[in-house]
């Protein structure tokens, strides 16, 4: 299984969980409708949290009453979902093992996820557990781009990217459309994420897989290109508490037959 998960993540990940709890942000309101709403999600339903991370995305499935089983290849981070979410069934697993019967649940969820294992093989897969009319949604957060520093600061993270899968370059499109699944349907939503700068940009920088991947001295590297970027915008400078503005991108599609 572990040769199933990108390299940037089994490496970055293993050692960022905790960094990732504290620079993560929450998702808007208007996610717990699409959840109950869209997915249809309620004390009736199974869903499966896939790619789970600590569990970031869990709590919004689970005041759905939904029953939910979180699946995640990472370790380490899925000992941080257990200790967050106790009730929650956490189990290691991949997008293309996944280790549930045929047709058993009624939605499975990929929040921040879906980039890693966007491929024809992975949908299959997901198909497979799901009940038919089941759905399946994606969501992720990103920051927004239309607030002028934003780009700057999106340019520090993605020239170290390398290979690593990305939500923002669309190539997890290329595996849609699937002959299993309907066409995507989106909605999109606006929020902030307010904190510390420590928190809402250093933490989300360094955690943050392939920035977390890498030695020392080049991670202390990219935090002095953010304290120069923070001391160069009069929005940041000085700040001892911060906005960063996200949009919300939540995407559903339905299993057919």
């Amino acid at each position: 299984m572990k040769d199933q998960v990108h390299h940037s993540a089994a490496a970055g990940y293993k050692t960022a969980a905790d960094t990732y709890v504290k620079g993560r942000p929450d998702y808007p309101p208007q996610v717990s409708q699409w959840l109950t709403q869209t997915l249809g999600l309620d004390s009736h339903r199974t869903v499966i949290d896939l790619g789970a991370g600590t569990g970031k995305f869990t709590g919004r499935l689970a005041a759905t009453d939904a029953q939910v089983i979180a699946v995640e290849p990472v370790a380490q981070m899925l000992e941080k979902l257990s200790a967050a979410w106790p009730e929650v069934l956490a189990v290691s697993g991949t997008a293309t093992d996944l280790p549930l019967p045929d047709a058993s649940v009624d939605a499975v969820v990929c929040a921040q996820a879906f980039h890693w294992f966007a491929t024809p093989e992975a949908l299959t897969e997901i198909a497979r557990v799901l009940k038919p009319g089941g759905k399946l949604g994606l969501i992720w957060n990103l920051r927004d781009t239309q607030v002028s520093w934003v780009p700057k600061l999106d340019a520090i993270v993605n020239a170290l990217e390398g290979d690593t899968p990305r939500y923002y370059t669309g190539q997890w499109r290329d595996a849609f459309p699937h002959p299993a699944f309907g066409a995507l349907q989106l909605q999109q939503f606006h929020h902030g994420h307010t904190g510390s700068p420590e928190d809402v940009i250093f933490n989300r920088v360094r955690s943050t897989s392939f920035i977390a991947a890498l030695p020392q001295a080049q991670r202390d590297k990219v935090d002095e290109q953010i304290r120069a970027l923070i001391a160069s915008e009069p929005a940041l400078r000085g700040r001892h508490v911060l906005t960063v503005p996200y949009e919300t991108a939540a995407y559903v599609a339905v299993k057919v037959g």
